[in-house]
């Protein structure tokens, strides 16, 4: 039987009207408006990413042309470009940020993005840290100044292992220096954060020691230490030295005074070998260097964002602008890893994310679609004469 719903359709039903419209209020984000809802740009700019749509002229041409299948949306027509570039300047981008946190926290209580493939016998929460810079033109976004003829803007991640997906994020310019951000996220007490070299700051190890919270990451290759212990490294494994070290240089004793770890790991790949740095005394050393090797899905994240959604250019070039279109790619990310790990089909994130795409005001069943995606669609039924009795 054909659908009376797009593709698209399906996937809007995952976030509540009434939902949406209490975020609205929050922020004040319709006040003076005059018949342009934010469910319309809400709606826009989630085709924007999952359309592939790279201008204001796409997204609205794009929604033109399907004319008719709109009122299924919950929008009556398409925007001009002038109203949603306006929208896109002057609504607050928080909006959209909490229309992310939100809806991710309702998938997360209903179990479906699926778990983590690596398993660890510990029950210790495990994150990532690190950011990614997408460049800009100096020329048309002035105010992410971040060198002389460039600029930028970051995206600091703190990702959850169980899903691979945000526990936080932060956008902030790209002059911005990782480490010091990494103040602005708070890991629980007992957390395990894997990072890489650039957030070596002392002072940041030892208050996440003193607060009761683990990190992994890169040692220095200056790095000053003394060695408190050796230990017995594993039989038959990677792992080349176990050391015990306190910090000996004055910045390190005054920054971080506390038992660090040293572990030195050959990694065949790069016939090489890494060092690594832990605040985690009772681990083995394989499942450090487990650990390190997971941060790894933090880089897949980033590609993924990057390959799939429009982050490279932008249909706006106000910071708040710039911001909404962040966080509705964020959104757009969401549903794919949700699509994926419900699907049947042995296909990559990339595939299905180009599929939608092309799918997108196609009327089937979700799931049918998501197992069987090459299938021909139905057909409509075609009009039936009825024959009258002439008296």
């Amino acid at each position: 039987m054909l659908q009376a719903a797009s593709l698209f359709n399906q996937l809007l039903h995952h976030f509540p009207r009434n939902e949406f419209a209490a975020l609205v209020k929050k922020h004040g984000a319709e006040r003076s408006a005059k018949g342009f809802t934010c469910w319309t740009q809400f709606v826009s700019m989630l085709f924007c990413q999952l359309g592939r749509a790279d201008s204001l002229r796409e997204i609205c041409n794009g929604l033109s042309c399907c004319l008719g299948k709109l009122v299924h949306l919950g929008i009556a027509k398409a925007p001009r470009r002038s109203t949603l570039s306006y929208a896109n300047e002057h609504r607050p981008a928080a909006l959209f940020e909490d229309l992310f946190w939100t809806s991710l926290a309702r998938f997360r209580d209903s179990g479906t993005l699926g778990q983590r493939k690596h398993k660890f016998r510990f029950k210790n929460k495990l994150l990532s840290l690190d950011s990614t810079t997408i460049t800009l033109c100096l020329n048309l976004f002035p105010w992410a100044k971040f060198r002389r003829a460039k600029g930028g803007v970051k995206a600091h991640v703190l990702l959850d292992h169980d899903d691979y997906l945000p526990a936080y994020v932060l956008l902030t310019e790209a002059r911005r220096s990782d480490v010091k951000m990494a103040d602005s996220f708070l890991p629980n007490p007992g957390s395990i954060v894997a990072m890489d070299r650039g957030y070596n700051d002392y002072a940041l190890f030892g208050r996440w020691t003193k607060a009761g919270v683990f990190f992994v990451t890169r040692l220095k290759d200056d790095a000053q230490f003394e060695i408190v212990e050796e230990r017995t490294r594993p039989q038959n494994s990677a792992i080349c030295v176990d050391q015990i070290i306190r910090l000996s240089s004055a910045k390190g004793r005054a920054g971080c005074p506390h038992l660090l770890r040293r572990v030195v790991v050959w990694v065949p790949e790069k016939d090489d070998v890494i060092v690594l740095l832990t605040n985690h005394l009772e681990f083995g050393a394989t499942t450090i260097a487990a650990i390190y090797k997971d941060r790894w899905k933090l880089e897949l994240f980033f590609k993924a964002i990057k390959q799939n959604l429009t982050v490279k250019t932008f249909v706006g070039t106000s910071e708040n602008a710039l911001r909404i279109q962040i966080w509705t790619a964020l959104i757009a990310l969401l549903l794919l890893k949700w699509l994926h790990h419900l699907s049947r089909a042995n296909w990559s994130l990339s595939n299905l994310a180009s599929l939608l795409r092309l799918n997108l005001f196609t009327y089937r069943e979700l799931t049918k679609w998501l197992n069987d995606p090459l299938e021909t669609p139905p057909l409509p039924p075609p009009p039936q004469q009825l024959t009258l009795a002439l008296c």
